[in-house]
């Protein structure tokens, strides 16, 4: 049986207000964390009828991207990290033919079609280079 407490001591919270963790400080996180803000609201904009299904499949996919690149940087081993950061760029990749069906179906705009699709392809490339870097 686990025995956590979730209140702090008192003058914790002061001490690690200003902590981040080191994935917090990649910009490929940062750009991936305005991108599921972006999925959020594109799936808060969908028809009932789509929200469900497009719409949660999406936002799954971004929060992979987050995730991955938050759990794989907690890794000790290079083959560990790297399968971490693979899945986060397969998530990133993923996101594309649900923003493509969205735009297909007269949901979004050419202009954030292109944007998200934008967003996405910068994901990928600093995911690919960052797998590099390992």
């Amino acid at each position: 049986m686990w025995d956590v407490k979730c209140e702090m001591d008192k003058g914790k919270e002061e001490k690690y207000k200003d902590f981040t963790f080191d994935f917090e400080k990649l910009d490929v996180y940062q750009l991936s964390l305005k991108f599921i803000y972006k999925l959020i609201m594109l799936s808060r904009n969908l028809p009932p009828e789509l929200r469900f299904s497009l719409g949660d499949n999406v936002i799954r996919a971004g929060m992979s991207i987050i995730n991955n690149i938050a759990e794989g940087s907690g890794k000790k081993s290079p083959k560990e990290k790297r399968r971490y950061y693979g899945t986060s760029l397969d998530s990133a990749r993923e996101c594309i033919p649900t923003i493509t069906v969205v735009h297909g179906e007269g949901h979004i705009t050419d202009e954030y079609k292109d944007e998200l699709r934008g967003d996405c392809l910068e994901i990928c490339n600093k995911m690919a280079k960052l797998i590099q870097s390992v």
